[in-house]
């Protein structure tokens, strides 16, 4: 299987080099050389071709969130987890909206920060659970998504449907693989599908797209 290619970006250089050392020891990651700048960043991902970011939010005078945006932009397939010492609903919120997927505050344990690494590059994605909900009502309390939303869903097949449901139900890939009757491996085909179909990047953002076009938590689950 291939190694995930991780690049980190903080201008806190002890923290972004004990880091980097750590990760090295995992033997499926590839740790890059670390960015001190939001620029450096942008060239470092375009020549070492990264799955995934680690990015500080707090980059000195630059603006992380717009380090962030630049980022989703100019590589649409890379996968960036926000790392950082700021924390809250808000700034969650607005991570998730210029395409983070995922959020993990530097309190967090090495492992934690390698578990969430190869969950990225799985096309997962990782909230802390105690502020999931509160990061979904936020999210669904912006302006409903126009009606192309629902020609998106639309072109889902009755089993991608199924396993959006199971997503929206909160249920994890094994929990949905019970639920169908499936493998894990094809549940991982569907979602992939249907991310794909939906041109989104993370289960998040598939569930806060379902939710928003009427799509609501089984009472049965």
């Amino acid at each position: 299987m291939q190694p995930t290619r991780v690049l980190i970006v903080d201008d806190h250089a002890l923290f972004a080099e004990a880091l980097s050392a750590r990760l090295a020891r995992e033997p499926d990651l590839v740790v890059l050389p670390v960015a001190a700048a939001g620029r450096q960043a942008l060239s470092l991902a375009a020549t070492e071709r990264p799955h995934v970011v680690l990015l500080d939010l707090d980059l000195g005078p630059e603006n992380g969130l717009d380090v962030l945006a630049r980022l989703r932009e100019r590589h649409p397939d890379v996968r960036v987890v926000v790392l950082t010492a700021a924390d809250g609903v808000d700034t969650i919120v607005r991570c998730v909206r210029r395409g983070a997927v995922g959020f993990l505050s530097k309190t967090e344990r090495a492992e934690r920060v390698a578990g969430v690494v190869r969950q990225a590059a799985r096309r997962g994605g990782w909230i802390p659970p105690d502020l999931l909900g509160d990061v979904l009502r936020r999210l669904l309390s912006g302006q409903p998504e126009p009606d192309g939303a629902d020609r998106l869903l639309a072109d889902l097949t009755p089993r991608e449907r199924e396993v959006l449901q199971c997503m929206v139900d909160g249920l994890n890939r094994a929990e949905i693989a019970g639920r169908l009757g499936l493998s894990a491996n094809t549940v991982r085909t569907h979602t992939q599908n249907l991310l794909a179909k939906l041109d989104l990047h993370s289960a998040l953002e598939a569930i806060t797209l379902a939710m928003r076009t009427g799509m609501r938590p089984s009472e049965d689950p």
